[in-house]
C-alpha cells in the first residue's frame, strides 16, 4: 500500500466524517434507529386507529407540500387520499414487516404528485414511504422483468455454488448497471467474508478471492440483512432528511426503521463506502436455512436510484438465488451419499466384531473413509482412540457436542480450539486437541469421532483483520479496502473443512452399523431432513408468491368495482353480472392467498414452548368457538381438569379453535349434539405402543375412511365452498403443521354418521408425547 494511494482515498474519506473512528461504537450502533431517511423520498409514520401522523421526515414539505411539524398530530388524509389510506391500512393489516407498494397521487391541495407508496408496520404504526414516480418507470420495468426472467434461467443452468454465484453477479450487473457486483460468502454466522465471484467495470480494482474482516458487516447489520433482503443506498453524499420529532414520546427513542427502504445510512458505513471509491450501492441477502449465507453487493461510481418495482424484482431474484444454492447443495449431498455408500459398506463389513476392537484393527480404513488423521470411539464410558490424543476431559467435552447433534445427524467443525476456548474449556483441554472433528452420535453418551490435524491456510485480506482501523492525522480511521491494500496472513488452528461427502460417508456408516431395524429408521430420518429442506424452500416460495400476487389481485377487484360505480346504469345486465363475478372471484382468490400466507408462516415462525395449563388454552379457545357451538346446539364435554403440557400456547390455541369450529360446522342432525375434549392414551397409526394424546371427539356427520387423509391436504374440502359454513380448506392443514412443528402427530378416527375424533400429540417433552 503506497502513501499516494492512501492520500487519494483514505484521506478523502477521513475528511468526510468528523472525529475518530471508534470501532466499538460502530459495532454497538443502532443502525435501525438513526432518526432519518434518504432524501430522495419522504416518510410518515401514522397511528392506524386514529389516522394521525406520529412522525414525519423533515423533507415532507419539499415532496408533499406540508412541513413536518404541521403534519405531526394531524390526519394523514391531509396529504393522502382517504381511499389510498384505507388501502394502505388493508395492505399492512397482517402486521408483516415486508413492505407492500402502491401507486398513489399524494400531497397538499395544489401540490399533488405521483408517488410509489411503500407500506409496512413497525412499533404499532403504519410506516408510509413516498418515492416520486416517473411515468416512464412502468415501461422500463417491463423490459427489466424480461431481464429478470433471463437471469433466473441462467441460474437454473448452474451446476455448482461458484457457477451459480458467477452467473448471478453477471446477471445482476447487466440488470442494474452498477460498476461492480460481487458475491460475498460469510465464513460462519459471525465470521469474515470472501468474494467468491465478481463482475466489474474496466478500471475498477478486482476483489475476487479477497477476504474482508468480520467487523466490516457488524452483527446488527447482519440481523437487518436477515429481516430485509435488499438494501439500497442511492448516494453517499445524500443529505439525510431528519425525522420529526427526533424521539417518539411513546418510546423515548427514534422510530425503528428496520423495515424501511429509505432508512438513512450510518456515518461509519458512509466513510467505508467513500473509502472504497463508491457513490451508490445495493446489497441483496442470500439466505440458507433462515440464516445469512452471503450477499450480492453492488457498487456504483454515480448516484443510482432504483424504483420500488426494480428493488422488488432484485429481492425476488435474491430469493430465487438462495433457493438455487440450497438445491445445488442438496444435489451435491445426494451425489456424495451415492459415491460414499460403497466405501462405508466396505468399512462396516470390517467392524462386524466388537466395534472397539475392530476399530483398532482396521483404523486405517476407518480414517480413510473421511480422510481423517485419527479416530475416537466413546462407548459405554470406554474411550478407544487411534491417531489422536484423547484425554478424558476432551472426550467429555466432545460428548456434549455429540449430544447436541440432531438425532441421526452429524456435528462437525474445522476450528475446535476456537469453540472450546469460547465455551470456557480449560487450556489443558485445548492444548493438544485436534483442529477439526466430525462427530457421529451412536446413542446417549456414545459417539464416533474423526479428527483432523491443523492445516495452516494462506489467506489474502482486503485489510489487516487485526487492524481494521488505523491512526491518521485526525485519529483512528477505517483502513482502505481493496486489492491495493492486500494483507496476507496464515490462518492457524484450523483443519481442512469437512465436506458434504465426508458427512454423507459418516451417516452411511452409522446406518450400516445400527442393524436392519435402525437402518430403516435412519433412512426415514434422512428423508425427513430432505423433506424439511424442501418444505423450507416451498414455504419461502409460497410466502413470496402469495405476497406478490395480492397487489395485482387487488387491482383487478378495484378495477371491477370502479367500472360498476362509474358506469352506473349504462351497462347491460350481462356486463354487470360478469363484473360482479370478477369481484366475487377476486375476493375468493384473496381469501385463498391469505390462507396460503398463513400456512407458509406456520413453517417460518419459531415456537415459544412453555409450561401451559391445557385448561386455560381450552377456555380461551371456547371464547371464540363457543358461540358457534352454541348456535349449532353442540354441548361441550370436558373433564374436571386437564394436564399441563409443554407447548406454544398461541399455536395450541389455534389448533383447538380449528377443531372445535369444525365440530360445530359438521354437527349431525340429532338431538344430543356434543363435542368432548380429553387427554387419553392412544395408539397412532403405525405405532406399536400407546402414548398420551389430546383428543377432540364429536358425534357429527363423520368422515368416510377412504377420505380421512384428504382433509389434511391444503385447500381440500369434502363439501362445496359454500356448504357447512364455507372456508378455504386450509384449517386442518395448518393444524397438522403446528402439531408437527411441536414434534407431534395428528390423526383422526371415526365412522360416517357417528362422529369423528381428532388426536394430536406434542412431542417427547410434553405429556402429549409423539405417540410413535
Amino acid at each position: 500500500m503506497t502513501e499516494d494511494w492512501l492520500s487519494a482515498r483514505a484521506r478523502d474519506a477521513e475528511a468526510s466524517v468528523a472525529g475518530g473512528f471508534d470501532l466499538s461504537l460502530c459495532v454497538r450502533e443502532q443502525i435501525h434507529r438513526l432518526g432519518g431517511v434518504q432524501s430522495y423520498g419522504t416518510l410518515l409514520a401514522v397511528a392506524p386507529e386514529s389516522g394521525l401522523v406520529d412522525t414525519a421526515a423533515e423533507n415532507a414539505e419539499a415532496l408533499l407540500g406540508v412541513a413536518a411539524e404541521d403534519l405531526v398530530g394531524r390526519p394523514v388524509t391531509g396529504v393522502l387520499g382517504a381511499e389510498d389510506w384505507a388501502e394502505a391500512l388493508e395492505a399492512s393489516a397482517e402486521g408483516d414487516s415486508m413492505a407492500v407498494t402502491l401507486p398513489v397521487t399524494a400531497g397538499a391541495p395544489g401540490r399533488l404528485s405521483d408517488f410509489d407508496l411503500s407500506v409496512h408496520r413497525r412499533e404499532g404504526l403504519v410506516v408510509l414511504e413516498f418515492e416520486p414516480r416517473d411515468a416512464a418507470d412502468a415501461f422500463q420495468f417491463a423490459g427489466f422483468y424480461q431481464g429478470v426472467r433471463r437471469a433466473l434461467r441462467g441460474l437454473r443452468s448452474a451446476d455448482t455454488v461458484i457457477d451459480c454465484c458467477r452467473a448471478a453477479v453477471g446477471e445482476v450487473r447487466r440488470l442494474t448497471g452498477y460498476d461492480r457486483v460481487v458475491a460475498y460468502r460469510f465464513d460462519g454466522v459471525d465470521g469474515p467474508g470472501e468474494v467468491v465471484a465478481e463482475d466489474v467495470q474496466d478500471g475498477w480494482e478486482p476483489w475476487l478471492g479477497l477476504w474482508f474482516p468480520a467487523t466490516d458487516i457488524p452483527p446488527q447489520a447482519r440481523r437487518l440483512y436477515e429481516e430485509n433482503w435488499i438494501r439500497v443506498i442511492c448516494d453517499v453524499d445524500d443529505p439525510t432528511a431528519q425525522l420529526h420529532p427526533p424521539l417518539r414520546p411513546a418510546t423515548d427513542a427514534p422510530l425503528d426503521l428496520s423495515g424501511s427502504a429509505l432508512r438513512t445510512v450510518s456515518g461509519f458505513h458512509l466513510e467505508y463506502l467513500r473509502n472504497i471509491g463508491v457513490r451508490s450501492s445495493m446489497s441483496v441477502s442470500l439466505m440458507r436455512e433462515g440464516r445469512l449465507w452471503g450477499l450480492i453487493a453492488c457498487h456504483g461510481a454515480r448516484p443510482t436510484w432504483l424504483a420500488p418495482e426494480v428493488r422488488s424484482a432484485c429481492e425476488l431474484f435474491g430469493a430465487a438465488f438462495s433457493m438455487q444454492l440450497s438445491a445445488i447443495e442438496e444435489r451435491e449431498r445426494a451425489d456424495a451419499l451415492e459415491s460414499s455408500g460403497r466405501n462405508a459398506a466396505a468399512v462396516a463389513e470390517m467392524l462386524t466384531e466388537d466395534v472397539g476392537t475392530a476399530l483398532t484393527r482396521h483404523d486405517e480404513a476407518v480414517r480413510e473413509l473421511v480422510s481423517a488423521d485419527g479416530v475416537l470411539l466413546v462407548r459405554g464410558g470406554r474411550v478407544s482412540a487411534v491417531g489422536v490424543a484423547a484425554p478424558q476431559e476432551l472426550a467429555d467435552l466432545l460428548g456434549r457436542y455429540a449430544a447436541a447433534a440432531a438425532p441421526g445427524g452429524v456435528w462437525s467443525t474445522d476450528r475446535l480450539p476456537e469453540l472450546l476456548a469460547a465455551d470456557g474449556a480449560a487450556p489443558s483441554a485445548t492444548a493438544s486437541c485436534p483442529a477439526g472433528v466430525l462427530l457421529l452420535s451412536l446413542g446417549p453418551g456414545d459417539y464416533l469421532a474423526w479428527a483432523r490435524a491443523e492445516r495452516p491456510m494462506p489467506r489474502e485480506w482486503a485489510a489487516d483483520p487485526a487492524r481494521p482501523v488505523l491512526v491518521g492525522p485526525r485519529g483512528e480511521r477505517l483502513t482502505p479496502r481493496g486489492s491495493g491494500a492486500v494483507f496476507r496472513s496464515m490462518i492457524r488452528g484450523r483443519s481442512l473443512p469437512w465436506s458434504a461427502r465426508d458427512e454423507a460417508a459418516a451417516l452411511e456408516l452409522r446406518r450400516l452399523l445400527t442393524g436392519l431395524v435402525l437402518r430403516h429408521a435412519d433412512a426415514l430420518g434422512l428423508l425427513n431432513d430432505e423433506l424439511r429442506m424442501t418444505n423450507l424452500d416451498l414455504d419461502s416460495f409460497a410466502h413470496v408468491a402469495a405476497h406478490d400476487l395480492k397487489e395485482p389481485l387487488r387491482g383487478i377487484a378495484n378495477a371491477a368495482t370502479f367500472t360498476l360505480e362509474d358506469a352506473g346504469d349504462g351497462l347491460d345486465a350481462t356486463s354487470v353480472r360478469r363484473l360482479q363475478t370478477m369481484q366475487r372471484l377476486a375476493a375468493r382468490m384473496d381469501d385463498l392467498l391469505n390462507s396460503l400466507l398463513h400456512y407458509a408462516r406456520m413453517g417460518r415462525t419459531g415456537l415459544r414452548r412453555e409450561d401451559v395449563a391445557l385448561d386455560d388454552v381450552v377456555d380461551a379457545a371456547l371464547e371464540v368457538a363457543g358461540p358457534r357451538l352454541a348456535e349449532e346446539g353442540v354441548r361441550v364435554v370436558r373433564p374436571a381438569a386437564l394436564p399441563r403440557v409443554r407447548a406454544d400456547p398461541d399455536r395450541i390455541y389455534e389448533v383447538l379453535v380449528n377443531l372445535l369450529v369444525n365440530a360445530a360446522k359438521y354437527a349431525a342432525d340429532r338431538p344430543d349434539r356434543k363435542v368432548e375434549i380429553a387427554m387419553e392414551d392412544a395408539v397412532a397409526p403405525g405405532a406399536e405402543t400407546a402414548a398420551p394424546a389430546v383428543v377432540v371427539r364429536d358425534n357429527g356427520i363423520g368422515i368416510p375412511p377412504d377420505r380421512q387423509e384428504e382433509v389434511f391436504d391444503l385447500f381440500r374440502r369434502l363439501h362445496g365452498p359454500h356448504e357447512r359454513g364455507g372456508g378455504t380448506g386450509v384449517g386442518l392443514a395448518v393444524v397438522r403443521r403446528i402439531v408437527e412443528r411441536h414434534g407431534g402427530r395428528l390423526w383422526l378416527a371415526g365412522v360416517p354418521g357417528e362422529g369423528t375424533a381428532f388426536y394430536f400429540t406434542l412431542g417427547d417433552d410434553s405429556p402429549g408425547g409423539t405417540g410413535g
